[in-house]
C-alpha cells in the first residue's frame, strides 16, 4: 500500500485536478453541461480506488489533513463578497430574487426530508439531496457531510456528490428549454438583437467579482511589487478571516449549535469586507480573494473526490434518484410559473427564470450557461446578468448555510 502524506496528497490532488481539466475540454459532453473539472479528475480516481478494492487491493491512502482549510479558504472568500453596498446597487430585484431562492431551499429541504420519510430512509437524506447539494452545490455538499455522518447518513459524502452531479446535469438540461418556451410564449423580443457570435454587451454579473481598489503605494518604489503586495495582502486578509473566524465558530459551539466549520470564517470575512467598503482602511483586493477561493475550492473538491468511498451508497441509490427527480421537477415548476411572473414576466424575467433552474439544482457557472445560449439566440438581458450572478454566486450561500443548519439541529 501507498501512504501519502499531506503534502503529497495535496501535489496529488493538484494532479488529479488539471487531469480533469485535461479531460473536460476534450469531450464536450463534460464542457456542455458544466461538469466542474475536479469533479471529472477527482471521480475517475475514486472509482479506480473503489475498482481495486473490489479486487481484493487496497492501494492507496491518503492524509486529508490540508481538506478542511482549503475548504474553510473558499467560504472565506465567499464571505468578503458578501458586499451591503453591491447587493443595495442590484436593487429591489436582487433582493426579491433572494427571497424567492431562500424560499425554495426550504422548500427543497422540506420535500426531500418528506420523500425520503415515505422511501423509509433517514430524513436528513433527504435534505442532503436537497439544498445541501443543489442549491449548495458539490462544494456545500462536501461540507456539510461530516455532519450528516455524524447524524447517521452513511457515506454522507458520496450521496453529496452523486445529488449534486444529478443537479449539475438537470440543471443545465432542463434551464435552457425553460427560457425558451417563456420567450417563446409571445414575448416581445428585446428592441437590438446581438449579431450571433458577439459579445454580451453588459455583463453586470462582473459586480460580482467586485471592483480591484487602487493600490495606493506608489508603483516606482525600488524593489517593491505591486503584484506581489496585492497576493500577500489578499492571503493575508483570508487568513486573518479564517483566524477570527475560528474564534467564532467556537463560540456557536458553546452555544450547543451545530454549525459547519465555515460559518464563522464567512462571517468575519463579511464584517471585513464591509468594514472595508465603509473605510477604505484594507483596500481588500476582492478580485484577488475570488481567485484564491477558486484555487482552494478546486484543490479541495479534487482531494476530497478522490477519497470517497463509493461502495458505501449502493443501497441507497435508487432512493437518491427518486428524491432528486423530484427536486428537478420542483424547481421547472417554480421557475416556469413563479420565477418568471415574481420577476417581471418580461424578457428579462424568462432569462432569469433560466438562470435559476441552473443554480438553484446546480451552480452559478450553470446558471450563466443556461443564460447564455438565450442571450445568444434573443438578445442582451442586462438585469438578469446583474440579479442572476449576484444572488447565485454569494448571497444564496449564507441564507442556505443557515437553513441547512437549522434542519440538521431539528432532525438530528
Amino acid at each position: 500500500m501507498i501512504h501519502l502524506g499531506f503534502v503529497n496528497t495535496l501535489a496529488a490532488a493538484g494532479l488529479v485536478l488539471f487531469g480533469g481539466y485535461a479531460i473536460q475540454r476534450r469531450v464536450g459532453i463534460l464542457s456542455r453541461h458544466n461538469i466542474p473539472a475536479p469533479v471529472v479528475g477527482g471521480l475517475l480516481v475514486a472509482i479506480a480506488v473503489t475498482s481495486l478494492r473490489a479486487a481484493g487491493h487496497d492501494a492507496v491512502r491518503f492524509d486529508t489533513t490540508l481538506q478542511p482549510p482549503l475548504m474553510i479558504a473558499f467560504f472565506t472568500s465567499i464571505g468578503f463578497g458578501a458586499s451591503v453596498p453591491l447587493l443595495r446597487a442590484g436593487g429591489p430585484a436582487v433582493a426579491l430574487f433572494l427571497a424567492l431562492s431562500t424560499a425554495i431551499a426550504v422548500l427543497q429541504n422540506l420535500v426531500g426530508a418528506g420523500m425520503a420519510t415515505v422511501l423509509g430512509v433517514p430524513p436528513l437524506l433527504g435534505v442532503l439531496a436537497g439544498s445541501v447539494t443543489l442549491t449548495g452545490g458539490p462544494a456545500t455538499g462536501l461540507a456539510f457531510a461530516p455532519l450528516f455522518e455524524q447524524a447517521g447518513v452513511t457515506g454522507a459524502a458520496s450521496l453529496a456528490v452523486a445529488a449534486a452531479m444529478a443537479g449539475i446535469v438537470s440543471g443545465g438540461i432542463v434551464g435552457g428549454p425553460i427560457g425558451t418556451r417563456l420567450i417563446e410564449r409571445g414575448l416581445r423580443p428585446p428592441p437590438r438583437p446581438r449579431a450571433a457570435g458577439a459579445p454580451v454587451d453588459v455583463v453586470a454579473g462582473d459586480l460580482v467579482l467586485s471592483r480591484e481598489p487602487a493600490d495606493p503605494r506608489p508603483a516606482t518604489v525600488a524593489g517593491d511589487d505591486p503584484g506581489a503586495h496585492a497576493i500577500l495582502k489578499g492571503v493575508v486578509s483570508l487568513l486573518a478571516a479564517m483566524a477570527a473566524g475560528s474564534w467564532i465558530s467556537d463560540g456557536f459551539t458553546a452555544l450547543g449549535l451545530t454549525l459547519p466549520a465555515y460559518i464563522g470564517a464567512m462571517l468575519a470575512a463579511a464584517a471585513l469586507r464591509n468594514l472595508d467598503d465603509v473605510t477604505g482602511w484594507i483596500g481588500l483586493p476582492h478580485r484577488l480573494l475570488d481567485d484564491l477561493g477558486n484555487a482552494a475550492l478546486a484543490l479541495f473538491i479534487a482531494m476530497a473526490l478522490m477519497t470517497l468511498k463509493l461502495w458505501e451508497i449502493a443501497n441507497l441509490a435508487l432512493p437518491l434518484a427518486v428524491i432528486v427527480a423530484a427536486q428537478v421537477a420542483l424547481v421547472a415548476v417554480v421557475a416556469l410559473w413563479l420565477a418568471f411572473r415574481l420577476m417581471g414576466r418580461d424578457y428579462d424575467a424568462a432569462v432569469m427564470a433560466s438562470g435559476f433552474v441552473g443554480f438553484m439544482l446546480g451552480t452559478t457557472a450553470n446558471a450563466m450557461a443556461n443564460m447564455g445560449v438565450l442571450v445568444e439566440k434573443y438578445g442582451p438581458a442586462p438585469r438578469a446578468y446583474l440579479v442572476v450572478p449576484m444572488v447565485g454566486a454569494f448571497f444564496i450561500d449564507f441564507t442556505n448555510a443557515l437553513i441547512i443548519t437549522a434542519f440538521l439541529n431539528v432532525l438530528s
